[in-house]
């Protein structure tokens, strides 16, 4: 119990010392069916690197969501780990999906990635990380379903997402997956 608590506190500390004020504690919705409003599953996707099951991810959006859009709109992408990572590794790789998607002032990259080793943490088979894309707000992240903090940065959740959402994704398959329930998956970029 008290290691609990003790990580806890830790954890708490580190949030709210982070550069800039980006992780919030505080949750505006304490659990990812607040977050999500019921919206339905537009399409899930598995990833696959050389072979291995990374994760499925799946997009959550209201009717009539718009994937040339989707900075626009309210909407979550849950991961659903096949294998265990290190939270820190999967923030690295957050900021390198990040960066091949727009150029990132390098201190700027930083603070992001100082805001999502904090956040994320090691996952397992089965654990689910929701991330709820705020237009204006930022990006809300949830673990398993419960509130795990914020991102209060609209240019981060813009970057985050399109990491999945982006027509520059490095994963064009997947992201046509996910979308293709919407009907924006073949329109043009207006």
């Amino acid at each position: 119990m008290r290691s609990h608590l003790v990580a806890a506190f830790a954890l708490g500390t580190c949030l709210l010392a982070l550069p800039g004020g980006f992780v919030h504690a505080v949750p505006g919705e304490t659990t990812v069916g607040a977050a999500l409003k019921d919206q339905p599953k537009l399409g899930t996707a598995r990833l696959r690197v050389w072979g291995f099951e990374v994760y499925d991810a799946s997009l959550y959006a209201a009717p009539g969501f718009d994937a040339q859009r989707f900075t626009e709109q309210r909407f979550g992408l849950e991961l659903n780990y096949l294998r265990s990572f290190k939270g820190p590794d999967i923030a690295e790789r957050s900021i390198e999906e990040m960066r091949g998607l727009a150029t990132i002032d390098p201190a700027q990259a930083e603070r992001w990635l100082k805001a999502m080793s904090a956040l994320f943490p090691d996952v397992q088979r089965g654990d689910r990380i929701t991330g709820v894309h705020v237009p204006g707000a930022g990006a809300r992240f949830y673990l398993n379903g419960q509130w795990l903090g914020e991102v209060a940065d609209e240019a981060f959740s813009r970057l985050f997402f399109g990491i999945w959402l982006s027509p520059k994704t490095s994963q064009p398959g997947m992201r046509r997956t996910l979308i293709e329930a919407s009907g924006t998956a073949s329109r043009p970029a207006s």
